[in-house]
């Protein structure tokens, strides 16, 4: 007897999948802060390396996503449209794309980091992948909250997560303006090029808990309706 292909893929719950390719994604976006840790060292093999991981690990949340969306059912009875979830998926890509991008860039350029800059670069860094760990923790209720028809407790538990992880964005945004000030004060001293690509890193790195934040808000258009 032939195994139909949505029982295969996605058990008992049609949200797994998406659950798994946030936490691949996740993933991907964590290895920034080893990857930061030993570009200030000048480890390059070591950033060569973890930049592989990151590379492999968005190909797993490239394979899983394309997997939901050929096998997300048009008629799958939940109370949220089969569009609301592919949307939702799209967004949780993003985050491992950019982490990607961010790793592609430092190792192709053998970016360095001012040593002035380099601690608070580091916690800016972890504080993106901070959002990026809210996000997943909160999508992780998704089953919960299908089940419960996204009212009662857990869904004023992952409202209140999705608030956290809007508090984690906005330190995060604050943090960026704090990292921009000082390479200001440092441009004098580098190479103008080097300084560029430099802003470019610290936008990218934002855009991680910019893009964990819109999982959020998700989430919060889920529980809306």
């Amino acid at each position: 007897m032939p195994i139909n292909p949505f029982v295969s893929l996605f058990g008992r719950s049609p949200i797994g999948p998406m659950q798994q390719h946030m936490a691949k994604s996740h993933e991907c976006a964590a290895n920034l802060v080893p990857f930061f840790q030993a570009v200030m060292a000048q480890d390059w093999e070591r950033v060569e390396q973890i930049q592989q991981e990151m590379v492999q690990l968005e190909n797993e949340a490239d394979k899983l996503k394309k997997s939901v969306r050929q096998h997300l059912p048009k008629s799958l009875f939940l109370p949220v449209p089969r569009s609301d979830l592919l949307d939702l998926l799209s967004v949780q890509d993003k985050i491992a794309n950019r982490a990607k991008d961010i790793a592609g860039l430092m190792l192709g350029r053998c970016m360095n980091i001012p040593p002035q800059l380099q601690p608070q670069m580091l916690a800016y860094v972890q504080r993106c992948v901070d959002a990026s760990t809210q996000a997943l923790k909160a999508l992780k209720e998704l089953d919960a909250l299908l089940e419960t028809g996204f009212s009662g407790r857990e869904a004023a538990l992952v409202e209140k997560m999705v608030e956290e992880l809007e508090d984690i964005e906005r330190d995060t945004d604050r943090m960026q303006v704090a990292v921009r000030r000082n390479l200001y004060q440092l441009e004098k001293d580098l190479p103008p090029v080097d300084v560029i690509f430099l802003y470019k890193i610290i936008e990218w790195v934002g855009d991680i808990a910019d893009r964990a934040e819109r999982v959020g808000n998700r989430l919060e258009q889920l529980l809306a309706r």
